[in-house]
């Protein structure tokens, strides 16, 4: 059977931008997040990417910036061993409500569908509530890394009335999340 993990993107895997990750030229990897996804793959983990990209909807990123970036990300994923199976994104802006925009669990259930999946128990790793609530909303595990918005996130998960964020497993980065995985243990 195969281990899946899904990843968020702005935050997790690149550095976030309260203006938008608006092209190639503004993305940047954070440190070791490349290398984690490509030691997830190695340890028999597919890696699928669900990222929320209201940027296209509010007409600040052309689709094709996003489709630059994410074949960018595929590159160096595979460049550095690793291989993503798939990346899926919600164009839509908050007021659209629309089903894939997280913390709604479209996009886990897109995921679910395009690779007949069961997501119960398949890690979910993100940085903010949003990540965490459409992971929890379809069965999948979630994880919060404290880069981009996960310090804030980290501090208003001790008052969130929902008990089941109070024990969401807490690490550094993508790179201790992908220790975590392939170890069982945390760093």
């Amino acid at each position: 059977m195969t281990s899946w993990v899904i990843l968020d993107r702005d935050g997790v895997i690149n550095a976030d931008s309260d203006h938008f990750i608006r092209n190639l030229g503004e993305w940047r990897p954070l440190p070791g997040s490349i290398d984690a996804i490509a030691r997830l793959c190695r340890a028999g983990f597919r890696v699928a990417v669900a990222t929320n990209q209201s940027g296209v909807g509010r007409g600040l990123i052309a689709p094709e910036a996003v489709a630059a970036i994410h074949r960018e990300l595929e590159r160096l994923v595979g460049a550095a061993g690793g291989r993503i199976a798939g990346i899926f994104f919600c164009p839509h802006l908050p007021e659209d409500g629309c089903d894939c925009r997280k913390p709604r669990p479209g996009l886990l259930r897109s995921i679910a569908a395009r690779f007949a999946i069961d997501l119960t128990g398949v890690p979910a790793v993100g940085d903010s509530l949003r990540d965490l609530e459409a992971a929890l909303a379809v069965g999948c595990e979630p994880i919060l890394v404290r880069t981009g918005n996960g310090q804030a996130t980290e501090r208003a998960l001790a008052s969130h009335p929902d008990a089941r964020l109070h024990r969401v497993l807490i690490l550094d980065d993508l790179a201790a999340a992908a220790d975590f995985l392939i170890t069982g243990r945390s760093s």
